[in-house]
């Protein structure tokens, strides 16, 4: 029996990497949106179009009954649910060194999807998972998406370095209090280039931005959807010994760029 995957903000980037990544290796996958309805569709086509089966929800992950609605979707359509990926997100570009540009409504809304929300699906999935466990010890895996922000310090907003913060030591807490019934890992991306990242700097930064990435990273490269949901789909699926993991995928920038002879 094909194993199931739920991911959240499965219409676009990451989330629909993730969702393919998935598919190719036959596992069904449970698509989710919030507001792109037509990019959903398409995702959820090309899932399907790769032999496996798929479901498509829309769900806020940022409410629980949401979050409930989206398990009991899943676990009603195949009987199981073997993995989450959490890797809906929000956040507001903020202007530098302008406190006052961030609401404590803006807080809280990232604070709500980006922290809340990963921990309500956990939830939400928690029972299946651990009767899994217990019935036929077949162990589940959560994987968060986070970011080197919250490892960092610098990213769009405060209040988003600060949901990834809370999100990576979130983690770290769910693989202790889950286990052993479920894994709990979680990936931090670099920059990735994409329509998100565009959207929020305009053309003309995204540009530069992605130019200057390629000249201070170690590997000189600017990051990928796929290869943050090759990271991703690799602790869901295959690492079976790791939980309460951290892994950076940022083309060495967390390193900090030191300048070599010959290079």
């Amino acid at each position: 029996m094909a194993k199931v995957a739920i991911v959240t903000g499965s219409a676009t980037g990451l989330g629909a990497a993730c969702a393919f990544e998935l598919a190719d290796r036959g596992w069904n996958v449970a698509i989710n949106y919030s507001k792109s309805k037509i990019e959903a569709e398409e995702t959820f086509s090309k899932v399907k179009s790769k032999g496996v089966d798929a479901i498509l929800v829309q769900a806020d992950v940022g409410r629980d009954a949401d979050c409930r609605r989206l398990a009991a979707a899943t676990l009603e359509k195949w009987g199981r649910i073997d993995g989450l990926i959490n890797n809906a997100a929000t956040t507001k570009f903020q202007k530098e060194r302008d406190l006052e540009d961030v609401t404590p409504e803006d807080f809280e809304r990232i604070m709500r999807v980006n922290v809340a929300g990963p921990y309500m699906m956990t939830r939400a999935v928690w029972p299946t998972m651990k009767k899994q466990w217990e019935e036929r010890e077949e162990r589940g895996s959560v994987v968060n998406i986070s970011s080197i922000a919250g490892g960092t310090g610098n990213g769009s907003s405060i209040p988003y370095v600060a949901s990834k913060g809370g999100l990576n030591t979130m983690t770290l807490a769910l693989a202790r209090w889950l286990g052993p019934a479920v894994r709990v890992n979680t990936v931090c991306p670099g920059v990735i280039q994409g329509r998100w990242l565009l959207n929020g700097m305009g053309e003309a930064e995204y540009d530069k931005f992605k130019e200057k990435m390629a000249e201070v990273t170690p590997l000189r490269m600017v990051g990928t959807a796929e290869q943050s949901a090759e990271a991703a789909v690799f602790f869901l699926t295959s690492a079976s010994g790791i939980t309460g993991e951290i892994l950076f995928v940022d083309a060495g920038s967390h390193l900090g760029y030191l300048p070599l002879k010959g290079r």
